[in-house]
């Protein structure tokens, strides 16, 4: 009774059209009115715990250096970079936008930031050099889920804190899965270029060409490998490097590439604060759900269900990956990630799957969120900054989105694909 209760409250708050980390606050308030199973003292306890986390401050950290990244000049100089490399080839200019995003990827952690920063510098080359307005667009916006899947990997950090879940194994384990996907997008960007006739720069891959764009973009290039690489060596946990990611592109942006400026970096601080105070607010009530559910045993319940239809592992997966992809089409990613995490690990565990790889299956169905309708948060991003309608941006990024399935079945089936670098290394 008290879960159909808090199930029709839950999506009452939902179609009110009101703010989630409100409609999740009242939802939480009216059902501890009408079931007494803790006073909201507790509650508003359980929210501070919940806020009051050191591996939460990635977060901001991760956001404000994607921020300053495209401020200061540094995602420009990756993107040539990434252009002397492949942009010669067919649709050489769409395989440099993957590859840009998954560089930015590599170090922002935001799936709507990799769109702003790569899309703003990407799509108006593309357009110029005769790709169409809306593939270029939906490339885009399929490419930047990319920033949540490839480490540092901000739904990686929620996923970990709210399911107890070590961040730097999830950080190792997402690298394979992230480089795939991205393979398979060049790929796919490849064919559709080669079908409609998308050339490339037209020049020749040179060394000197490489060398050069490479030794502009060392600073920019570089801010990855200290991320990741000292997350991986156990120099600094993923908060550190977090930390260590904004303080460093302030240094470059400011005293390096001298293209950020002090008022700059004053926008960023407040951009940052209003997505980061949304954010957090979302989370405190969103772990506090989490404890009303687990008070009242929902977990068990659809497990104890799902055992009566099937006992079959990957049947089972399936289910709850169609589940996600449903959740992600009408919920917002980080709200997706805070309420169903937990209750899903706890129903998976039983049938053995690991925690870290249930992660990786996660966050590419949250990613997809981001490109699937309705709520599509890439897409109404990207048709901002463009203009093209939403409709044809669907159109467009439907093959990718299509390739990006076929990878979360491989992934999902197969977790040594997530999983071989924790065994390899430890």
């Amino acid at each position: 009774m008290e879960a159909i209760v808090l199930l029709i409250l839950f999506f009452v708050m939902m179609l009110t059209g009101m703010p989630v980390a409100i409609g999740l606050g009242v939802c939480i308030v009216l059902f501890c009115t009408i079931f007494p199973i803790g006073s909201l003292a507790f509650i508003t306890q359980n929210m501070f715990a919940a806020t009051e986390s050191f591996p939460l401050l990635a977060i901001p950290f991760f956001v404000l250096t994607g921020i300053l990244m495209e401020s200061g000049g540094l995602s420009q100089r990756l993107v040539n970079f990434a252009n002397s490399l492949v942009g010669n080839m067919t649709s050489g200019l769409a395989v440099v936008t993957v590859t840009a995003c998954m560089f930015f990827g590599a170090i922002s952690g935001s799936a709507p930031a990799t769109v702003a920063a790569i899309g703003g510098i990407m799509i108006p080359h593309m357009v110029k050099a005769n790709y169409g307005k809306p593939f270029a667009t939906g490339l885009v916006t399929t490419s930047g889920s990319l920033g949540v899947i490839i480490p540092p990997s901000i739904p990686l950090v929620i996923y970990g804190i709210s399911t107890a879940t070590n961040i730097g194994d999830l950080f190792i384990a997402g690298v394979i899965p992230g480089l795939l996907i991205g393979m398979v997008l060049m790929v796919i960007s490849y064919v559709i270029g080669k079908k409609r006739g998308y050339q490339g720069t037209g020049g020749k891959v040179s060394f000197g060409s490489i060398s050069r764009t490479f030794w502009d973009a060392k600073w920019a290039v570089l801010l990855p490998v200290i991320i990741l690489g000292g997350i991986y060596s156990g120099t600094f946990t993923p908060t550190e490097a977090s930390i260590v990611g904004a303080f460093y592109s302030i240094i470059m942006g400011l005293f390096i590439y001298k293209e950020l400026t002090v008022k700059a970096i004053y926008e960023a601080l407040y951009e940052n604060a209003t997505i980061i105070g949304t954010m957090f607010l979302l989370f405190g009530f969103a772990l506090s759900l989490s404890f009303v559910i687990s008070i009242i045993d929902i977990p068990y319940t659809i497990s104890e269900y799902l055992m009566s239809v099937t006992d079959n592992k990957y049947v089972i997966l399936i289910i709850i990956n169609v589940f996600l992809l449903f959740i992600g089409m009408i919920l917002d990613p980080t709200s997706a990630n805070l309420i169903f995490s937990p209750i899903l690990l706890a129903i998976v565990q039983q049938f053995g799957v690991d925690p870290v790889h249930f992660g990786i299956v996660v966050t590419i169905n949250l990613a997809l969120g981001f490109v699937t309708p309705p709520m599509a948060g890439n897409v109404f991003l990207a048709s901002t900054l463009t203009g093209v309608p939403v409709t044809q941006i669907f159109k467009e990024s439907a093959p990718f989105v299509i390739g990006m399935m076929v990878c979360l079945l491989l992934i999902t089936f197969f977790p040594v694909i997530s999983l071989a670098p924790l065994t390899l290394f430890g």
